[in-house]
């Protein structure tokens, strides 16, 4: 009997140990949107087989964030891994794939934000981080600061163990060759955008800002983005991708928000945090909400892009103003959807 007795208390503690270190999951539609840029993308400028790439590694992005989703992890590291997939592309202006300077030099810049507990984390003008997504979670886990740049980011990225390349990782001749055509020049080349007179950069220029938006298995949204800026920009300019609340934004009572495009234009509207305060304060659902910031809002100040969000409900919308935009997303039951075109 004493046995017994002991062998039911024993059981009674595991039970009890369990539900308390265990995240309670909720009956929730996880889901998860990606983009890769918004821009100018005409159909007969691309060929199958470029179409393809860009297809596989969003396919890939999609597909391993479904695997987590299902496996039980959390949005933010959902987050984090996704986008370093599309870092690690060298299709996507960012990481990798990061566009250059007028001074020759990739600038990058990330942020992130948990819907949770809305803590985040953002840096810009880093050079020698492999991943900017992960210095910036980290940022938002291990710092009392949000928003770090330049020198002291890279030096907190030392201290933290993010993993450090040399500058020449990110050197892309591609996108050496983008900035050389218009170096002497005013001009200035944003997300997927072609070049008025340089032809041929319309043709090659479809590197975009990347993001990613999660509603994972507990019922919790949470936001990234990630971007190299716009070719030959001056003066360490920072576009609206690091701000919280102009291209990233997450709240578990609204939306997740990852803006692309002219970074200028998106700050001005405080784009990201915008939809959520339509969808607090005037009760609109995700998909109206989103409209009404990017093609009636942002199109009336003349700005381009467009952005990705999912609501607490699983909802995913894609609002944006130009011809096209690299994008994708996956629902619980694994059903799929990839475009690039309106």
């Amino acid at each position: 009997m004493k046995f017994l007795l002991n062998l039911f208390f024993l059981c009674f503690l595991i039970s009890t140990y369990s539900q308390v270190n265990t995240p309670k999951k909720m009956n929730a539609n996880f889901a998860l949107a990606i983009h890769g840029g918004a821009g100018n993308m005409v159909k007969r400028k691309f060929t199958v087989e470029q179409e393809n790439e860009y297809k596989k590694v969003l396919d890939l992005a999609l597909e391993e964030g479904y695997k987590a989703l299902a496996n039980g992890t959390k949005a933010t590291d959902v987050v984090e891994l996704v986008i370093k997939i599309l870092e690690d592309s060298p299709l996507f202006n960012a990481g990798k794939g990061a566009v250059f300077s007028n001074e020759g030099k990739n600038e990058m810049d990330a942020a992130i934000m948990d819907g949770e507990t809305l803590k985040c984390g953002a840096v810009t003008n880093i050079r020698t981080v492999k991943n900017p997504i992960s210095l910036a979670k980290t940022i938002m886990t291990s710092s009392k600061f949000v928003f770090l740049n330049g020198i002291g980011a890279e030096q907190f990225a030392k201290e933290n163990n993010i993993e450090i390349v040399d500058t020449s990782y990110f050197f892309e001749q591609k996108r050496w060759n983008e900035m050389l055509k218009i170096r002497d020049s005013t001009k200035t080349i944003l997300d997927n955008e072609g070049s008025g007179s340089i032809d041929d950069l319309d043709k090659i220029n479809k590197f975009g800002t990347v993001g990613c938006v999660v509603l994972d298995n507990y019922g919790n949204l949470a936001a990234g983005t990630s971007t190299g800026g716009i070719t030959n920009k001056k003066y360490n300019r920072i576009g609206d991708s690091p701000i919280i609340g102009a291209g990233t934004y997450a709240n578990n009572q609204t939306c997740a928000i990852s803006c692309t495009g002219h970074g200028e234009d998106f700050i001005r509207l405080v784009a990201a945090h915008k939809v959520s305060c339509y969808m607090d304060m005037k009760h609109k659902t995700l998909d109206k909400a989103a409209n009404q910031v990017i093609n009636k809002e942002l199109t009336a100040i003349g700005g381009r892009g467009g952005l990705i969000g999912i609501d607490s409900k699983g909802n995913v919308t894609f609002a944006f103003n130009t011809t096209g935009m690299f994008r994708g997303s996956i629902n619980k039951n694994g059903e799929k959807f990839i475009g690039i075109y309106k």
